[in-house]
């Protein structure tokens, strides 16, 4: 026999039938059971944030228009809160302190991290252990961090003091001081803060790409003028995501002031969150206390509508 006549022309495999579509019924049912499945997994979380975030919003929305004392039943005063807090002396002072707080945090808290995110970019060894250093202050608890300025900014016995008088120059009150005490606490809340948005503008920079500086440096541009033309155009959307975040963020101010002044010296430092404290747990008024809260929310309401128009305008580009 011949090998031609060996050769046997191969079977052809079956070819399995493709299964028909589930109906439409089916279809429906399975997703429904898997959005029922996904909402469960979330419930616990929903529960969680609904109890303790939008409760206690809602609730002391309806207490600013009530006179509430605990133990006694709600009577509806209407407006009553908000015209007793507006005619309070304290009222402006808390305002005052609050936006001035705020602007001079911008002024020292938003420029010193940029250019330590720049400074950090630029170098060539040991770039993890600095990284480390500057984010540190962020990992202790702020209470914690409090105090330990309380004892740096001690006119008597402060390292703040000790140090300027071994250099041999005037001492200052610090936080004790009517005109510095605002100044000691931004100075706090700079450096307790700043590690995180350190590492945000550490990420933001080394994603410009590197042409563009190769091109600065042919054209003969300086440092500065890199960081002016290149630097500062290509972050301009996280510089000002940042800038919005910390005026909200500043505009809460609350640990520093309660922990190392107490809002003095002679209401230096008293800020809005502290005079919703000072309403709620030492005036026992809280309708007051949420009136100060919603007006607050207002503005900082504001605030997060424009931080969420420019992200969404900056997502759909």
């Amino acid at each position: 026999m011949t090998k031609t006549a060996e050769r046997r022309p191969a079977a052809h495999a079956a070819v399995p039938p493709v299964p028909a579509p589930p109906p439409a019924g089916d279809r429906r049912r399975r997703r429904l059971a898997d959005q029922v499945r996904a909402y469960g997994f979330l419930l616990g979380g929903l529960l969680c944030f609904a109890l303790f975030s939008w409760y206690p919003a809602i609730r002391a929305v309806v207490i600013a228009f009530q006179k509430y004392t605990p133990g006694s039943p709600p009577e509806w005063v209407g407006t009553a809160n908000f015209t007793r807090v507006l005619h309070d002396p304290e009222f402006t002072a808390a305002w005052r302190n609050t936006l001035t707080f705020t602007l001079l945090a911008l002024l020292i808290g938003f420029a010193i991290p940029f250019v330590l995110a720049l400074v950090l970019n630029e170098l060539r060894h040991a770039k993890a252990f600095f990284r480390v250093v500057v984010y540190l202050p962020v990992m202790i608890p702020p209470v914690v961090s409090a105090l330990l300025w309380k004892w740096f900014y001690d006119p008597g016995a402060g390292l703040a003091n000790e140090t300027l008088r071994l250099l041999h120059l005037p001492t200052s009150n610090w936080s004790n001081g009517t005109d510095t005490a605002l100044v000691s606490l931004v100075i706090v809340a700079t450096w307790a803060n700043m590690g995180g948005t350190v590492l945000i503008y550490l990420a933001a920079l080394q994603s410009i790409p590197g042409e563009l500086y190769e091109a600065a440096e042919l054209d003969g541009a300086s440092l500065l003028q890199r960081v002016r033309h290149v630097t500062v155009p290509q972050t301009r959307f996280v510089i000002l995501m940042l800038m919005l975040l910390q005026i909200i963020a500043t505009m809460q101010v609350f640990t520093e002031p309660f922990v190392i002044t107490g809002g003095g010296p002679e209401n230096a430092t008293v800020t809005v969150l502290y005079l919703i404290y000072k309403y709620a747990f030492l005036y026992n008024d809280f309708g007051g206390a949420c009136a100060l809260s919603v007006m607050l929310l207002l503005l900082l309401g504001a605030f997060s509508a424009v931080y969420l128009r420019l992200t969404r305008s900056e997502g759909d580009a």
